[in-house]
């Protein structure tokens, strides 16, 4: 059958219609979004990028990467401090990792605190930093000539298990717990972090050997007629008491984990997932983490959902919505396996350009969703089929906040009052006064400057009106304004926790010619 001509052309014209309204959907982000990515050190995946470099070239090498995802968008860090029961800070309780130096318990040369040091580089870049821990793997490896006489392993080697080529902590033993929790609340009584972050190690994933924890279950199981339920209350225990000593200590700093994607399938437990997996944290990792989230234990949870849309095992449209509805109120982000782009030729789907784009199109489709993280920075970087580039000139193209807890805080800052714009030759220079402390004594951690054109009104929710989120003094100049036109300015504050304040008054600049 033959169409008219005017059919034809309205029918064209509404096809065009439509790819421009998906192309203007496409734009939009949200104004409040964790946009994480993971800096691996074991192995020196991401940074250092060798052993023993000198302290001058790994501050250079980690300000470079901070400032590529500065553009990327990154809101967040995800920083492994210590890979093996070894330290990226200076502590007197662990060594110095031989990922940093070359030799376990050497320190860096010249002397310096990576921890301290790459905290301010986060801060000053208005970029969350997450300090992730690895509770229980004790080496990477078996080989002696990498571990230190001084190293734990070697001073109480009752504490440890060889297992799979590695030797982890036994989670059963008590002095074990408290140790790993002693550790961890070293660095957050001692650090500015905002975050303490757990990835998926908790029991080692499974060979076709057991674990080797026979004799601890007999002494420390009795209450116990399973061992599945006995080594997932050794890991209970870990959560529970770091989630309670961490608030005790500063309640501010977020706890959160990074589990394997699957908690349980529906086909072991009602409550589980539409998935067929082999491997669940439940079930074989011993990692109840959704019971985490059910009792308040920790802020957030990052599922590795390292799968395909589509996937027959574990499509990743599906879990993703499983885990959104099983986060309890708690804040959901999602791992992004960036680093499977390109990369994995069993599955034809991570060489599709579009995957990676899809997966956060889902992610923010999504309201129990509320951010990514990607695994890992190298890959991120290296570009895979475009990913970066995609999240500079579209997904992350506008500034984003992080999601507010208002389980840990909810309460505003003041307003900042005395904007002032004046025109100069660089750009329109800024000037405002930092409001006094809000009822809960929260003072401002940083601003987000908001501009639109003379004419317009400033929507502090709309993030195409953010012109910059501004860690740093009570000024800026807008470098970026056109000679001879005319803004609209406004301030916000923001605490550590995201609240952000009303906006203040609004004032008119312009560039001097």
């Amino acid at each position: 059958m033959k169409l008219s001509f005017q059919f034809r052309a309205a029918a064209f014209l509404a096809v065009l219609l439509g790819l421009f309204a998906l192309s203007l959907q496409a734009q939009v982000s949200p104004k409040r979004e964790l946009r994480g990515v993971w800096i691996a050190t074991v192995a020196n995946i991401d940074w250092p990028s060798q052993k023993g470099l000198s302290a001058v070239t790994q501050m250079e090498e980690f300000r470079y990467i901070l400032d590529e995802h500065q553009k990327n968008g990154i809101n967040a860090l995800f920083v492994q401090v210590r890979p093996t029961t070894d330290a990226f800070y200076r502590t007197d309780k662990e060594l110095w990792s031989h990922w940093l130096t070359g030799k376990q318990g050497q320190e860096p040369n010249p002397p310096y605190d990576p921890l301290a040091f790459q905290i301010e580089e986060a801060h000053q870049r208005g970029m969350e930093f997450h300090a992730w821990f690895n509770p229980y793997r004790a080496t990477h490896d078996t080989v002696s000539a990498n571990i230190s006489p001084k190293h734990i392993t070697k001073t109480k080697p009752e504490w440890f298990v060889t297992y799979a080529g590695k030797k982890y902590f036994k989670p059963g033993l008590p002095e074990v717990r408290a140790y790993i929790v002693n550790i961890i609340m070293d660095v957050v009584r001692n650090y500015d972090i905002d975050a303490v972050h757990f990835d998926d190690y908790f029991y080692p994933y499974p060979t076709k050997d057991p674990f080797p924890d026979d004799e601890d279950f007999a002494k420390y199981g009795t209450n116990f007629t399973n061992k599945d339920d006995w080594r997932r209350y050794n890991v209970d225990e870990v959560i529970r008491v770091l989630s309670d000593s961490i608030k005790a200590e500063k309640p501010y700093v977020k706890f959160g984990i990074s589990p394997f994607a699957i908690w349980r399938n529906a086909s072991q437990d009602p409550r589980g997932s539409d998935t067929k997996g082999g491997l669940t944290n439940y079930d074989h990792l011993y990692a109840d983490v959704r019971g985490w989230l059910e009792k308040g234990w920790i802020d957030y949870n990052v599922p590795q959902l390292y799968f395909h849309i589509g996937y027959l095992v574990a499509d990743y449209a599906k879990m993703l919505d499983w885990w959104a509805k099983n986060s309890f109120g708690k804040h959901n982000y999602i791992g992004q396996g960036t680093y499977r782009v390109n990369n994995d030729a069993r599955f034809k789907e991570w060489s599709n350009p579009l995957e990676s784009g899809n997966q956060i199109r889902l992610n923010r489709a999504n309201s129990g969703v509320h951010g990514s993280v990607y695994f890992s920075s190298k890959s991120v970087m290296s570009n895979p089929l475009g990913v970066q580039d995609s999240l500079r000139q579209n997904f992350y193209k506008n500034p984003a906040l992080v999601p507010t807890m208002p389980w840990k805080d909810n309460v505003a800052p003041l307003v900042p009052t005395g904007l002032k714009a004046h025109a100069t030759l660089e750009g329109v220079s800024l000037y405002w006064n930092a409001p006094a402390p809000a009822p809960d004594k929260e003072t401002a951690r940083y601003y987000v400057i908001y501009r639109v054109l003379s004419g317009q009104t400033i929507n502090p929710e709309n993030p195409a009106h953010i012109l910059k989120v501004h860690n740093g003094p009570t000024s800026f100049t807008d470098t970026s304004a056109k000679p001879g036109q005319r803004y609209t300015y406004g301030i916000t504050a923001v605490d550590r926790l995201h609240n952000e304040s009303a906006l203040s008054r609004t004032v008119a600049g312009k560039r001097k010619k």
